[in-house]
């Protein structure tokens, strides 16, 4: 997998704040979905495995805490 993530295809979350104080944005590539910030490009995306994506994802929409 590339380490490059401009040429993803970036969306916005449905999950993000409609007062545009929570951004996140992600791209579904073949291995795995990215994420980011995109009020902070700075910063670097993180990618999860597509197979674990979900699990991730109940895991945030959940809030637990690790």
């Amino acid at each position: 997998m590339s380490s490059g993530t401009t040429e993803l295809a970036w969306f916005k979350s449905s999950y993000s704040g409609s007062q545009g104080d929570s951004c996140v944005e992600v791209a579904i590539a073949e291995q795995a979905v990215h994420v980011r910030d995109s009020k902070d490009l700075s910063r670097r995306p993180f990618a999860v495995d597509r197979e674990h994506w979900v699990p991730f994802a109940k895991f945030v929409a959940e809030g637990t805490e690790a």
